[in-house]
């Protein structure tokens, strides 16, 4: 295997190679104004660890396959063309009202708690750029009125008067009958054709989000047209970096469906938050390969925190309706929890509670934290960990980046212990266990909600920053053991490489699998079964596009099922991927209860109020050769002799401890540590708390356990 795979953060661009039998992680600060100048830093970094040039190893390998945060910078930035939609007639205000509550999107618990005080976000979409056109197709899909070209051509011109640079084209039940969205397409085409010079990109809503719900699946295509442009040139403009070193195949780019397809079978929406998605699918790449069944993956980063779970029930969990930036979604993606929590995350005093917070504000990578002496002038949660003693300041990021203790400490004195009342190394203990609060409650809250008990899962701890605060969060919600995944630093990247090719296609149908007014199960399956085959169809043509072998092209059907009305939505792996017999349904509806039982406690399921499948969906992929992951079950008393020692500071401990510090690769396999201790690698730190021990495994994998839980 032959492989590069690289996830662009907030903060650092992480690189990981596979090259034979060869491993190599690097890490290259972020370059916002050109991520491939990030891209090829990195590249460079690992390419000469193993002695080779970039284009020696560009030439031969597999795949180079790409994690991006262009989009999300895009959307941030507010940098996308100005979007025309044209809409049913009547239903030109669905956006602007944005279901009378979408003002409330996006922002945090707290803010939702005022949302008389709530703004409106700025539209992407004003009502100026919006236009109604005469049509109608009905619940069942029957054109109720046909389009009248003459007035779509009207509403075209209009939008293009007003500086329209993308078209999106959103009418009513199109997901049950795309045919008036296709002939409005066709109109624009001939307009406006595709082979002219600036001519105007078309996204129909039915192909972008195949659920019901004109919000939400209007607002997933205007998003997808407004980054379509940003995302098309950057990632053009990658890929002939890539061509001029001699990469010769197409790139792949990461979803964030838990996929990867390349750049023509991609939509701009898809690699929205791409990157912690890679790293939740190394997690469940890795819960196969350590025998770890239940996992809650951990990925802390120099901007933010996520939080997935892998579970032994194989149930995939999506983000029915997510949210991006202020706007309500329908597209499927795999489901992640980020809260602003990371290296750069911002310290600050708030005088109301007279309390120190942190985060979600990062300081990003420029100017960056106030000790990497780049023009940053706010405490961070990096600063804090330096004044602790947690980091060196000649040893950070591979050396690539000299931290300045002076100018943290000068950061934290300023702008907390002055309005706080405490010394530098209190303060930076406060926001230390600030971030790890916040940390905790929300791995708490993810996994409660989901009907799980955290006890029962193994913590997996990734990212730059997840082994230097994992024994912080991990105790405070009364889990005693870590696991430090191998190439913990460039985990994310590590999972880009172990992706299948995959497309997901889904459609709202409402089926009841079990009627309870008249308690009979579903005996009519040619719905249920067309329309997997319509989406197996769909699905195919994805992946034959790419040049893939028809023979490795696999799929499985998903269902997402509720008893009656309930709010609450399960994921249900179906068993069959056709219904032929009423043993198929009742295999379904046992499979569903148990799931729900499992996750929300025994005598929780209500089949007395029916069981209904909502959505349809079908997951097609070409499975990829995995990158091996090597497990340790060893134990050895071989005394480890530290590098050298330093003063620490811990809560609930009086003054500094001295603590040893010792290099990763003068741990062998099985060797363990007593805290306090450090464990430095090239691109993070382990930081073993007093009343823990570390435990090395292989591939710089390491295992941690609290010996004395409060």
């Amino acid at each position: 295997m032959r492989r590069v795979s690289v996830d662009i953060g907030g903060t650092f661009t992480d690189c990981f190679l596979v090259f034979d039998n060869k491993r190599a992680e690097g890490k290259a600060l972020t370059t916002h104004h050109n991520l491939a100048s990030g891209f090829m830093a990195s590249l460079e970094d690992v390419c000469g660890q193993i002695g080779a040039t970039v284009e020696e190893v560009l030439s031969t390998v597999d795949a180079v396959r790409y994690a991006t945060t262009l989009g999300t910078n895009a959307l941030i930035e507010r940098k996308g063309p100005d979007v025309g939609l044209l809409t049913t007639s009547g239903y030109e205000f669905s956006v602007p009202l944005m279901r009378a509550r979408g003002y409330g999107d996006g922002l945090s618990s707290a803010e939702q708690q005022d949302l008389a005080g709530a703004d409106r976000p700025a539209p992407i979409v004003p009502r100026s750029m919006i236009e109604g056109v005469d049509e109608r197709v009905d619940y069942k899909g029957d054109v109720v009125f046909d389009i009248d070209e003459d007035n779509v051509r009207d509403a075209v011109r209009r939008l293009v008067d007003r500086g329209a640079q993308a078209f999106v084209v959103s009418t009513m039940n199109s997901v049950v009958n795309p045919i008036n969205e296709k002939k409005i397409e066709r109109i624009i085409l001939e307009e406006y054709p595709s082979h002219l010079l600036g001519a105007l990109p078309i996204i129909l809503s039915h192909r972008v989000a195949g659920r019901k719900g004109e919000y939400a699946r209007t607002m997933s295509a205007v998003l997808d047209a407004y980054l379509h442009d940003q995302m098309y040139h950057g990632l053009a403009s990658l890929e002939s970096v890539l061509r001029k070193n001699k990469y010769p195949k197409p790139m792949l780019v990461v979803h964030n469906s838990c996929g990867m397809a390349q750049m023509s079978s991609t939509h701009s929406l898809q690699t929205i938050h791409s990157g912690p998605v890679a790293g939740l699918e190394a997690a469940n790449s890795l819960s196969s390969q350590f025998d770890e069944p239940n996992v809650i993956a951990t990925d802390m980063g120099g901007t933010s925190f996520d939080i997935g779970l892998v579970t032994s029930d194989g149930v995939k969990f999506y983000d029915f309706n997510p949210i991006i930036d202020r706007w309500l979604i329908s597209t499927p993606m795999s489901y992640l929890h980020t809260l602003g929590a990371g290296g750069g995350s911002i310290a600050r005093f708030d005088r109301v509670w007279g309390a120190v917070e942190v985060g979600p504000q990062s300081a990003g990578s420029d100017p960056g934290p106030a000790c990497y002496g780049r023009g940053g002038k706010l405490p961070t949660t990096t600063d804090a960990n330096l004044v602790l003693g947690y980091l060196d300041e000649k040893n950070y990021a591979g050396g690539s980046i000299k931290l300045s203790k002076r100018r943290a400490e000068r950061s934290i004195r300023d702008h907390i212990c002055e309005h706080a009342g405490l010394s530098v190394e209190e303060a930076a203990l406060a926001i230390r266990r600030k971030v790890d609060a916040n940390m905790a409650d929300a791995i708490f809250k993810e996994v409660a909600v989901k009907g799980y008990d955290p006890r029962n899962f193994t913590l997996l701890s990734y990212g730059g920053g997840g082994p230097l605060h994992a024994c912080g969060y991990a105790s405070k919600i009364g889990i005693s053991q870590i696991l430090i995944p191998p190439f913990s630093a460039v985990f994310s990247a590590l999972g880009a490489g172990s992706m299948d090719q995959l497309h997901i296609h889904e459609r709202s149908l409402y089926l009841m699998l079990y009627d309870a007014m008249t308690r009979t199960v579903l005996q009519d399956f040619t719905e249920f079964n067309a329309t997997v085959g319509q989406l197996e169809v769909l699905g195919r043509e994805d992946l034959l596009r790419q040049g893939v072998d028809p023979k490795d092209i696999k799929s499985r059907v998903e269902l997402d099922m509720r008893y009656g009305n309930q709010l609450a939505q399960t994921a249900v792996v179906s068993p069959v991927e056709r219904i032929e017999s009423d043993q198929d349904v009742m295999t379904l509806l046992d499979l569903f209860s148990s799931n729900y039982e499992q996750r929300f406690g025994k005598g929780s399921a209500a089949p007395e109020a029916g069981i209904r499948v909502n959505v349809i969906r079908v997951v097609s992929y070409v499975e990829h050769e995995t990158v091996l992951l090597e497990n340790s079950n060893i134990s050895s008393d071989v005394n480890v002799t530290p590098t050298s020692s330093r003063d620490c500071w811990f809560d609930g401990t009086d003054g500094a401890q001295r603590t040893q510090v010792y290099n990763v690769t003068d741990i062998p396999e099985g060797a363990s540590v007593d805290g306090p201790a450090l464990v430095e690698t090239p691109y993070t730190t382990y930081l073993v708390y007093p009343d823990w021990s570390l435990t090395m495994g292989k591939q710089g994998s390491a295992r941690l356990q609290q010996h004395s839980v409060n």
